[in-house]
This record gives structure tokens, C-alpha cells and sequence, in this order.
């Protein structure tokens, strides 16, 4: 009994097949698989977990600069920011007579929030 050539022939055709056809579905799940992991966004809560850490971080360093240099608040109406050290020995020194720390201070707070005069109009 000797196999027929034809049938020998057609096994190896069927076996080439599935090879061929498992090879191509085992590429496209690598293929499928890779591309998922390139593509994929990154996670949008550690997006926002970073920007506002440096958020954060920009805020702080901003408070640390504004507490411990001078610079001008309002330089049109006068004002002044002082670091907090020297603010406070201001206060002591100023509050050693507690009434004409009071009046200056009613003036100062006058001054700082007056409203710009409103300019003349020529249809009054």
C-alpha cells in the first residue's frame, strides 16, 4: 500500500497552509500588541499629577522670593514690600507708642486704597 503521491502532496499543501496562516495571525498579534504600547496616551492623572507639582513649585518659590525681597507693590500710590523680618521690627518699633501708630496707620490704608480721581469731563 503505497500512498498515493497526490495525497502526500495535498497533506503538505494543508500543512504549508496552516502554517502559513497561524504565521500571519501570530504577526498581527505582535504587530496588534506593539502598537498598543506605542500609541497608548500617556495616563492623563500623572499628566496632571506633574503639572501641578510644578505648579506647586513655581507658586512656592514665587511666596519665598515675595517674603524675603523689597520691591515696589504700588509704586504710583507708594507702596512697599518689606521681607517679613524687617516688616516686624517696624511693627515693634512703630507700635511703641500705640496712638500715633494708629493714626499712621488709618492714613496708610487711606492712601493705599483711595481711588484715582476721575478726570474732568467736559460735558459737566
Amino acid at each position: 500500500m503505497n500512498p498515493d503521491p497526490r495525497s502526500i502532496l495535498d497533506q503538505g499543501r494543508n500543512v504549508a497552509w496552516m502554517i502559513g496562516v497561524i504565521g500571519t495571525l501570530a504577526i498581527m498579534a505582535i504587530l496588534v500588541t506593539v502598537l498598543l504600547r506605542v500609541t497608548r496616551p500617556e495616563d492623563l492623572a500623572a499628566i496632571r499629577a506633574r503639572e501641578r507639582l510644578q505648579f506647586r513649585e513655581e507658586v512656592r518659590a514665587a511666596e519665598a522670593q515675595a517674603i524675603s525681597r523689597y520691591a515696589w507693590q504700588d509704586q504710583a500710590k507708594g507702596l512697599v514690600r518689606v521681607p517679613i523680618d524687617r516688616a516686624m521690627e517696624l511693627v515693634i518699633k512703630e507700635w511703641q507708642n500705640p496712638a500715633a501708630a494708629r493714626s499712621n496707620l488709618i492714613a496708610r490704608v487711606e492712601a493705599a486704597t483711595a481711588l484715582p480721581p476721575e478726570p474732568d469731563n467736559p460735558y459737566e
